[in-house]
């Protein structure tokens, strides 16, 4: 069964773009990023935001906004059973248009939500938008498949996100 992602997540002047994979089910049946309530995903931008969590989605997306960070996934639709990166049945996706995307804004780095977003973005994007790229960065998924390491251990690692704003934001003081 093949299914169809969501829109970015961007304000006017973003600088951080954050990648996932494609929507699990318990975001596309909610019509939310990240919306499994065991995933870290929104209580890891509140902390890289300065700011405490919210569930209200509206304010989720906000703050990611204001922060400068866009939200979107790699892949615009795909055929997969459950939730799983693991089963998307290759051949059977389309990537979103980055080319269209990423001429439109300025971003200083592109940070990936595990890493069969990172592989698939390689694979299939990267090559058509070489050299103008950002710099990329491939960061431990926020789902709760993701077990491996600690959500304290996710944290530390997304704070990475946080650096590259605040350089942006400090060289653009100047």
């Amino acid at each position: 069964m093949t299914n169809e992602g969501f829109d970015p997540i961007v304000g006017t002047a973003p600088k951080v773009l954050i990648l996932g994979t494609f929507p699990s089910e318990e975001s596309l049946k909610q019509q939310q990023y990240y919306a499994h309530p065991r995933n870290v995903f929104w209580e890891i931008i509140a902390g890289i935001c300065g700011t405490g969590a919210t569930d209200d989605y509206k304010k989720r997306c906000d703050l990611a906004r204001n922060g400068g960070i866009a939200i979107w996934d790699v892949l615009k639709s795909c055929d997969r059973e459950g939730s799983s990166d693991g089963q998307i049945k290759q051949g059977h996706f389309i990537a979103n248009d980055f080319s269209t995307f990423l001429s439109k804004y300025s971003f200083v780095a592109i940070f990936f939500n595990g890493q069969k977003a990172a592989r698939l973005f390689k694979q299939h994007v990267e090559p058509a938008l070489l050299p103008a790229l950002p710099q990329l960065v491939t960061l431990p998924s926020t789902s709760p498949a993701y077990a491996t390491i600690s959500k304290q251990q996710k944290l530390e690692c997304w704070l990475k996100v946080g650096t590259y704003l605040s350089a942006f934001q400090h060289t653009n003081q100047m």
